[in-house]
């Protein structure tokens, strides 16, 4: 397959947060393969567009999928899988973009195709960290005739431009996992090599995540490292330039936050505004209007006290109606 450029499609934004057990086998990891992703999966090397595939579900307007674990009810080995999302033209990170992924599971089988009509499992979104990281909760998947075991994933960095690619695993961890689980890979192991696959014919050298087992979280941890077109930071599309004409949101500080925190916000024109907290579960915590606000500059003092939120990450969302339009922007914020 051409290493071509990366489609580009409409997309949207929404929030992410690293889980204890996630947290605890990502830092067990060796530090050599972890510390050797800026060589050997990635390294700022621009990674090869893929297909889609056949199965890739509308993920873009469905806040159902908003969330870090995947599974739902299928079996078969744990795995935390962390993406890490860097820009080619300068290497750094890019917050705040939003990260879809989606596979099989471990009888090689996709939701809401075939049989599975309805079904949602092994799909999810999230959106990256000040460190340019998702993180996810899922099983190991299996693989089905013709494809090699296999990760799907979509990176929207602006609602006019995303990147679509797809990613393995070292053949020979697929292989013990099946091995060692044959009553949730009934299937065996995966007969394939990424080499035979054609997605990956071309070479495979920044498709490949890492997987290693943890003791200490008792599962599989996989990290890769996507480089993608931009510098860092998000990109700007039709949406972007449209909100940029009504309002401009400034960040929260501090963040961390302890108790309370401020957030600027100037309007260009009368606005109706509501804000909304959200869980990394995608459940709304929060939600509530700020009413009709002038045009200028605001100071929005953000109280976190009253809502009892746990040590952790969440994601902050303010929806901004003028002349019966609504533009949205998000923050992302810590509680210490």
């Amino acid at each position: 397959m051409k290493r071509k450029s990366f489609l580009r499609s409409i997309g949207i934004a929404s929030g992410a947060v690293v889980s204890a057990p996630l947290l605890a086998a990502t830092n067990s990891l060796n530090p050599k393969s972890y510390n050797s992703l800026n060589r050997a999966r990635g390294g700022c090397v621009l990674i090869p567009s893929e297909s889609p595939g056949p199965f890739p579900l509308d993920l873009s307007e469905n806040s159902f999928f908003f969330r870090q674990d995947i599974r739902e009810d299928r079996q078969g080995t744990l795995m935390f899988q962390k993406i890490r999302i860097v820009g080619l033209e300068n290497c750094q990170p890019m917050p705040d973009v939003r990260v879809n992924i989606w596979c099989c599971d471990n009888d090689g089988n996709y939701s809401g195709y075939g049989g599975e009509e309805g079904q949602t499992y092994m799909r999810g979104y999230q959106i990256t960290d000040d460190n340019g990281e998702v993180d996810f909760t899922m099983i190991f998947p299996g693989w089905y005739p013709g494809r090699v075991v296999h990760m799907h994933f979509q990176v929207f960095v602006s609602t006019s431009y995303s990147a679509v690619s797809q990613y393995t695993w070292p053949h020979a961890a697929a292989v013990e996992i099946a091995n060692a689980n044959p009553t949730d890979y009934t299937h065996g192991p995966d007969p394939m090599v990424p080499e035979s696959d054609f997605a990956f014919t071309d070479g495979y050298e920044n498709q490949l995540a890492t997987c290693e087992w943890s003791e200490e979280a008792q599962a599989y941890v996989s990290v890769l490292e996507v480089v993608v077109e931009g510098a860092g930071v998000s990109g700007v599309g039709y949406l972007e330039n449209e909100a940029s004409k009504v309002f401009s949101l400034g960040q929260i500080t501090p963040n961390p936050v302890s108790s309370s925190s401020t957030l600027s916000l100037n309007l260009l024109v009368p606005s109706d505004v509501q804000l909304s907290i959200h869980s990394i579960s995608g459940a709304k915590i929060n939600k509530r209007s700020l009413g009709s606000l002038s045009e200028g500059d605001h100071l929005l003092n953000l109280d976190f006290d009253n809502l009892n939120l746990s040590s952790g990450s969440y994601v902050l969302q303010l929806d901004i109606t003028s002349n019966g339009r609504t533009h949205h922007d998000l923050r992302r914020f810590v509680i210490s």
